[in-house]
Protein backbone atom coordinates (compact mmCIF):
# COMPACT_ATOMS: atom_id res chain seq x y z
CA UNK A 1 0.00 0.00 0.00
CA UNK A 2 1.00 3.86 -0.87
CA UNK A 3 1.17 6.47 1.19
CA UNK A 4 0.06 9.41 -1.51
CA UNK A 5 -0.14 12.93 -0.62
CA UNK A 6 -2.27 15.72 -2.61
CA UNK A 7 -2.12 19.26 -3.23
CA UNK A 8 -4.92 21.29 -4.72
CA UNK A 9 -6.17 24.38 -4.42
CA UNK A 10 -10.06 24.14 -2.09
CA UNK A 11 -11.40 27.01 -3.78
CA UNK A 12 -10.49 28.82 -7.48
CA UNK A 13 -11.62 32.19 -9.25
CA UNK A 14 -13.54 30.49 -12.22
CA UNK A 15 -11.21 30.54 -15.32
CA UNK A 16 -7.70 30.75 -12.76
CA UNK A 17 -4.99 28.31 -13.36
CA UNK A 18 -4.56 26.31 -10.51
CA UNK A 19 -1.54 23.98 -9.45
CA UNK A 20 -2.07 20.40 -8.48
CA UNK A 21 0.94 18.15 -7.16
CA UNK A 22 1.12 14.78 -6.03
CA UNK A 23 3.11 12.66 -4.18
CA UNK A 24 3.01 8.57 -4.36
CA UNK A 25 5.76 7.13 -1.78
CA UNK A 26 5.57 3.25 -2.92
CA UNK A 27 8.24 0.90 -2.41
CA UNK A 28 9.40 0.27 -5.94
CA UNK A 29 11.56 -2.63 -7.73
CA UNK A 30 12.95 -1.93 -10.75
CA UNK A 31 12.64 -5.67 -12.17
CA UNK A 32 16.88 -5.73 -12.27
CA UNK A 33 17.97 -6.51 -9.23
CA UNK A 34 18.85 -9.88 -8.17
CA UNK A 35 18.93 -12.19 -5.22
CA UNK A 36 21.86 -13.02 -2.95
CA UNK A 37 21.04 -16.24 -4.74
CA UNK A 38 21.03 -14.99 -8.67
CA UNK A 39 17.28 -14.45 -8.99
CA UNK A 40 15.68 -11.39 -10.32
CA UNK A 41 13.43 -9.84 -7.68
CA UNK A 42 10.23 -8.76 -10.29
CA UNK A 43 9.59 -5.26 -11.11
CA UNK A 44 6.75 -3.10 -8.30
CA UNK A 45 6.52 0.23 -10.11
CA UNK A 46 3.72 2.83 -10.71
CA UNK A 47 2.63 2.42 -14.45
CA UNK A 48 0.20 5.15 -14.86
CA UNK A 49 -1.33 7.89 -13.14
CA UNK A 50 -4.51 9.28 -14.43
CA UNK A 51 -6.46 12.70 -12.73
CA UNK A 52 -10.41 13.44 -13.97
CA UNK A 53 -11.70 16.62 -13.06
CA UNK A 54 -15.70 15.87 -12.71
CA UNK A 55 -15.36 12.71 -14.51
CA UNK A 56 -13.38 13.54 -17.50
CA UNK A 57 -9.46 13.40 -18.04
CA UNK A 58 -7.19 16.34 -17.39
CA UNK A 59 -3.56 14.82 -17.12
CA UNK A 60 -1.89 11.17 -17.71
CA UNK A 61 1.35 9.54 -17.16
CA UNK A 62 3.03 6.60 -18.12
CA UNK A 63 5.64 6.00 -15.82
CA UNK A 64 8.55 3.57 -16.23
CA UNK A 65 11.11 1.69 -14.37
CA UNK A 66 13.55 4.80 -14.36
CA UNK A 67 11.51 7.38 -12.75
CA UNK A 68 11.55 8.03 -9.16
CA UNK A 69 11.06 5.65 -6.98
CA UNK A 70 8.38 8.28 -5.11
CA UNK A 71 6.99 9.89 -8.25
CA UNK A 72 6.13 13.26 -7.80
CA UNK A 73 4.01 15.27 -10.48
CA UNK A 74 2.67 18.54 -10.62
CA UNK A 75 0.69 19.85 -13.33
CA UNK A 76 -1.74 22.75 -14.19
CA UNK A 77 -5.21 23.04 -14.99
CA UNK A 78 -8.03 25.71 -15.08
CA UNK A 79 -10.61 25.86 -12.81
CA UNK A 80 -13.83 26.19 -14.72
CA UNK A 81 -16.84 24.70 -12.07
CA UNK A 82 -16.94 23.16 -8.93
CA UNK A 83 -16.70 19.49 -8.27
CA UNK A 84 -14.53 16.80 -7.56
CA UNK A 85 -10.84 16.07 -8.69
CA UNK A 86 -10.15 12.12 -8.44
CA UNK A 87 -6.71 10.77 -8.82
CA UNK A 88 -5.25 7.41 -9.89
CA UNK A 89 -2.15 5.05 -9.58
CA UNK A 90 -2.31 2.26 -10.90
CA UNK A 91 0.61 -0.29 -11.39
CA UNK A 92 2.12 -4.21 -11.06
CA UNK A 93 1.05 -6.75 -8.85
CA UNK A 94 -2.65 -5.33 -9.28
CA UNK A 95 -1.66 -2.08 -7.40
CA UNK A 96 -4.41 0.91 -7.45
CA UNK A 97 -5.07 3.87 -5.47
CA UNK A 98 -7.07 6.07 -5.82
CA UNK A 99 -7.83 9.10 -3.95
CA UNK A 100 -10.13 12.90 -4.32
CA UNK A 101 -9.88 16.17 -3.80
CA UNK A 102 -12.98 18.75 -3.64
CA UNK A 103 -12.73 22.19 -5.60
CA UNK A 104 -14.97 25.09 -5.04
CA UNK A 105 -15.12 27.86 -8.01
CA UNK A 106 -16.56 30.82 -7.35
Amino acid sequence: MARVAITAPSSAKKGEIIEIKTLAAHVMENGFRRTQEGALIPRDIITQFVCTYNGVEIFRAELHPAMAANPLIAFTTVATESGTLEFKWTGDNGYAETQSASLSVS
